[in-house]
């Protein structure tokens, strides 16, 4: 391997789009004020210190716009205010995103709390619980011994071979959930007792316990027999038992959810939830915002300083216009930003990224947006792109989802949050979006 393949490999790999940063990575740059000035340790923190009561709270945002790692700085600032925070990752080992149901989200935070809490708190009620259930369960745990022939230590780790199944085997899934559904209650009052145990036995200087429940967002939405979706019964016909564990809570939900006709019922039961919106790489006028673009080429920058603090960012490219072409191009969203620059550097030998290996980092992944759309969507497509709106629709909220549609925010001049939507900018390139928005609007251009 030469010196310089090897320089490449590590530019090549400080790009991974799919690592959250950290809190304290000097890799983080704060978007707040090309984000409409959002700040979750003020939304989200500030509530849970302030609050007598336990709370509940939903995060959302666009999957892969930096909510986990605002959500590790969000865990980093509560801690440091005396709060025990446990986080998990759900779709890494509990949940699986194509299929998932609240028994399996109850299971999974049954699971982390009892991991993380075993050591301060008896887990005695839970395992009495799972005791009562285990001729039930214990086909799915993989064992046939008898639970309580095993050590406590044993015994917990029962929870995670029954979470573990539940997201690596389909055939198994529901199932386990038909066996669990029917005793949701009292295994949430079963984990109540160990969460009041654990409070009263926080290790010295911590005085509240908090639980995020992250990447819940990735679930895609099904639609149900009855028409309603299962991001509703997850979120709005479960949420008496997603706000009953006695700590307080955070879960992150798919931002579809926050613009359907059930957005007042959300507000009423969970109070407002923040959303992470783009950065703003463009105004609603469709032109280059340029403390946008400035704020993307420092999240290149840093990472590429890691590496080495003499490179720059803008010597990586032939030509300068082509690194504000990349940012434009990525739509302030922050995983397309990192995904085409490190497509880019993989079409490359050199440690300058060519004109042409950029255009072909773009065109690969404008050709995954394309094959994401249907053809009924391409004139909603084209009237987001005119009005900068959506509508209470759930083909809108389709591709909400899908991050075809992007939310930006700024504040006005009177300090007032504008809220505006545009199509991802990789979409304006496609023939299917050009033809339509020429028919819709024959009279303006792109």
């Amino acid at each position: 391997m030469t010196q310089d393949f090897a320089l490449l490999k590590r530019i090549y790999n400080v790009f991974d789009p799919f690592r959250p940063l950290p809190a304290g990575d000097p890799k983080y740059v704060d978007c707040q004020a090309v984000r409409g000035d959002g700040d979750i340790l003020v939304e989200i923190g500030k509530e849970i210190l302030l609050s007598d009561r336990m709370t509940c709270q939903l995060y959302a945002g666009h999957r892969g716009a930096g909510k986990s790692t605002e959500l590790l700085r969000l865990r980093k600032y509560l801690d440091e205010e005396g709060c025990f925070v446990v986080y998990f990752a759900a779709d890494e080992a509990d949940i699986e995103p194509e299929d998932a149901q609240y028994t399996d989200i109850l299971l999974a935070c049954t699971r982390h709390l009892l991991e993380a809490l075993k050591d301060n708190a008896s887990p005695a009620s839970l395992l009495k619980w799972l005791n009562n259930r285990w001729q039930d369960l214990k086909d799915f745990a993989l064992t046939e011994v008898s639970l309580d022939k095993l050590t406590i230590e044993a015994q917990i780790s029962q929870f995670a071979k029954i979470t573990a199944n539940l997201r690596a085997e389909p055939s198994q899934r529901q199932k386990i959930r038909e066996r669990v559904n029917p005793y949701t209650i009292t295994l949430i009052e079963a984990l109540n007792d160990f969460i009041k145990d654990a409070k009263n036995n926080l290790p010295s200087g911590y005085s509240q316990l908090v639980l995020i429940a992250d990447n819940l967002d990735r679930i895609v939405p099904i639609a149900q027999e009855d028409g309603r979706s299962n991001h509703e019964q997850i979120f709005l016909d479960r949420s008496e038992q997603l706000q009953a564990l006695d700590c307080h809570l955070v879960y992150t939900v798919p931002i579809s959810l926050l613009y359907s006709n059930r957005a007042v019922d959300i507000a009423n039961i969970y109070g407002n939830a923040p959303v992470l919106p783009m950065i703003m790489v463009q105004t609603p006028e469709n032109e280059s915002y340029q403390k946008g673009i400035n704020k993307v080429m420092e999240v290149l920058q840093k990472r590429l300083s890691s590496i080495d603090a003499s490179l720059s960012i803008v010597d990586m490219f032939e030509q300068s216009e082509a690194l504000e072409q990349l940012c434009l191009m990525s739509g302030g969203h922050v995983r397309n930003l990192l995904l085409l620059m490190k497509e880019a550097i993989k079409y490359t030998n050199a440690n300058t990224i060519s004109n042409r290996a950029l255009q072909r980092s773009i065109s690969e992944l404008r050709n995954t947006y394309r094959n994401t759309i249907f053809a009924n969507e391409w004139e909603a497509l084209a009237k987001v792109y005119h009005s900068k709106q959506i509508e209470n629709e759930p083909l809108y909220r389709g591709l909400l989802f899908n991050r075809c549609i992007l939310e930006y925010r700024y504040l006005d001049e009177q300090g007032n949050s504008k809220v505006w939507y545009d199509i991802h900018p990789l979409i304006k390139g496609i023939k299917e979006f050009q033809d339509i928005y020429n028919l819709l609007y024959p009279s303006e251009d792109k």
